[in-house]
């Protein structure tokens, strides 16, 4: 099947994400509530629609919907995703997010374009994060080649790429790469958008759990080169 928007692309056939949709579309339609959509739109900026099923419920649905069904492989997974972003609800997009965070290690490096579509459709900081942190990361961890187009989201100009190149080694710790980690903090060091300058320092303070003297050290280095807000974020649980 095809999906449509933003650019057609292609879904793999899947009688798994046959049974899953089938299942979650009836499962969250009956659990939605009108009056909670509503605010939880507001909340989020008008990114999306919502059906109003607030994240704890939604959670406990979704581990209904998925009872009992086999592990998937990556054309699954693909399928899962895409055809969940297809349409427009958010909570759809969490249920794939939530999804692929738990199977990352089932995708290959092909999964990548699949990963920057979700990336830059319907982009806002609830569904990019994770992405960016659980499965952007989970793919370039078990294939370090794919840095090389981390470099190259970096230097983007959409904004959320740039911001998921910037948190994808969110959760190494001590596999960290500190040097690309810097490197990339000083490409955007003079990004006009609170996203990726807020993703500067949040990226810079998680590695400071893990190596503290090498943060104070790089900012002690190129201070004046950051926004106020990167710094105070980068240092916050280290101090000066």
């Amino acid at each position: 099947m095809t999906v449509t928007g933003a650019g057609a692309v292609w879904v793999p056939h899947s009688a798994l994400a046959d049974a899953v949709m089938e299942r979650l579309t009836a499962s969250y339609a009956a659990a939605a509530d009108s009056s909670r959509a509503a605010a939880m739109r507001a909340y989020m900026k008008d990114v999306a629609p919502f059906l109003g099923v607030p994240t704890p419920e939604r959670r406990v649905l979704s581990r209904a919907v998925l009872a009992g069904t086999p592990r998937p492989d990556e054309a699954d997974c693909t399928a899962v995703a895409l055809r969940c972003w297809a349409l427009p609800q958010r909570e759809y997009h969490y249920f794939a997010v939530d999804y692929l965070r738990r199977n990352a290690g089932r995708c290959s490096s092909g999964f990548l374009p699949v990963a920057r579509r979700l990336v830059t459709t319907a982009s806002w900081w609830d569904t990019v994060d994770p992405l960016a942190a659980h499965v952007v990361g989970a793919l370039v961890a078990a294939d370090p080649g794919l840095a090389a187009a981390m470099d190259d989201w970096i230097a983007d100009d959409d904004l959320w790429v740039a911001r998921t190149a910037l948190l994808h080694q969110l959760s190494y710790k001590g596999r960290t790469d500190s040097d690309r980690l810097f490197a990339y903090c000083l490409r955007q060091s003079g990004h006009p958008d609170f996203f990726v300058r807020k993703a500067v320092g949040w990226c810079l303070r998680e590695y400071a759990r893990t190596d503290p003297e090498a943060v104070r050290a790089f900012l002690a280095r190129e201070r004046g080169r950051f926004a106020p807000l990167s710094v105070r974020e980068a240092l916050k649980n280290i101090g000066a």
